[in-house]
């Protein structure tokens, strides 16, 4: 921040608890016909603050002292057909000088104002009905208003550079992750060639082209209703937080189980979801999207891994009808019936 932001910084601050800064440096633009000598006596005989008064001839002069020099304020005298304020104004703001402008007149405040604050002017003070202390105030608040001016404008200027940056870092983390799938696919290929060695080239299956990303209308062969549920979950997740939504997940990984479908299946449905709804974001913020997301498939890989042990669990050791107690250790030749012979 500039010595002078600093200054305009500390001067609003001052004037919103009511309190008016030690100095100001003020520029008047004026004319012959209307020195700034009565102004100067004026502002020397009040006490509330110090103002540096420096007078700039004509329009040109103003303009050129403000390109080369920095000021609090600049005081501008409107004089009909000599110094026509309105036109400089609007050359001012039109090239990027946001000074604050405080215009003096004799012209009635309704014949002037509402064109004065239509080119940017800050306030508008005709001086039979002003005094020193009042101009005073008009000038602090002027600059006040500034400051806040710039001081938005910079916090919105920083909100868009880290929402830019939370996007470039969202995008950043669906390619490692897309790349982490891509990774792990190679790995199982790598290892099923590695068992089809020593088979002749008739037992070996073949391969078909596999493409890293499939599109997303054809999202890994899973059903578009499967996807289009999930996509609400997600939304729905991003939302409302962990645990609203527990009762959704079960049901979910037991429907992905029973159609068969992988972990690598189910990471690439979310991160289908997950591009889209990013890309629907805008201007909002990407973080809170990502974190939420990140729980959410992370709940869904748990209970999917712990379905599939399940199933394993099944197969290794399946169910199998119990024999009534005391049957089991009963020997035949005790049992109430004669054995059956061949006639």
């Amino acid at each position: 921040m500039s010595q002078a932001t600093a200054v305009e910084s500390s001067q609003a601050s001052e004037a919103l608890r009511g309190l008016l800064s030690s100095r100001m440096k003020v520029l008047y633009i004026t004319t012959d016909h209307r020195p700034g000598g009565w102004l100067a006596d004026a502002f020397g005989s009040d006490s509330a603050t110090e103002v540096l008064l420096e007078e700039a001839m004509g329009v040109v002069e103003g303009v050129s002292r403000l390109r080369d020099e920095v000021f609090d304020a600049v005081l501008a005298s409107h004089e009909p057909g000599v110094l026509d304020v309105v036109e400089m104004i609007e050359g001012l703001r039109a090239g990027g000088n946001d000074v604050p402008m405080v215009v003096l007149g004799t012209q009635p405040p309704q014949e002037l104002s509402a064109i004065l604050f239509e080119v940017g002017a800050d306030a508008y003070c005709r001086v039979q009905d002003t005094t020193t202390r009042s101009l005073i105030w008009t000038v602090a608040r002027a600059v006040e208003r500034h400051a806040l001016i710039r001081k938005n404008r910079q916090l919105l200027q920083d909100q868009r550079r880290r929402l830019h940056h939370e996007h470039q870092e969202a995008d950043r983390l669906l390619q490692q992750q897309h790349s982490l799938i891509e990774e792990l696919h190679s790995i199982r290929e790598e290892t099923s060639d590695e068992a089809l060695v020593g088979q002749s080239p008739k037992e070996i299956p073949r391969k078909s082209a596999v493409t890293p990303r499939l599109s997303a209308a054809a999202t890994y062969a899973l059903p578009d209703r499967l996807v289009s549920h999930y996509r609400e979950l997600l939304r729905a997740y991003v939302i409302m937080g962990a645990g609203n939504l527990a009762d959704e997940m079960k049901p979910l990984a037991e429907l992905l189980i029973g159609g068969g479908v992988t972990a690598r299946q189910a990471m690439q449905m979310h991160l289908s979801a997950l591009e889209e709804l990013v890309r629907g974001l805008g201007n909002r913020s990407a973080r809170h999207v990502m974190n939420r997301a990140d729980l959410l498939v992370l709940e869904l890989m748990v209970h999917l891994a712990d379905g599939y042990r399940q199933q394993l669990v099944q197969k290794r050791k399946p169910l199998r009808q119990q024999v009534l107690p005391g049957i089991e250790s009963t020997p035949l030749s005790s049992l109430p019936y004669e054995p059956i012979t061949d006639a």
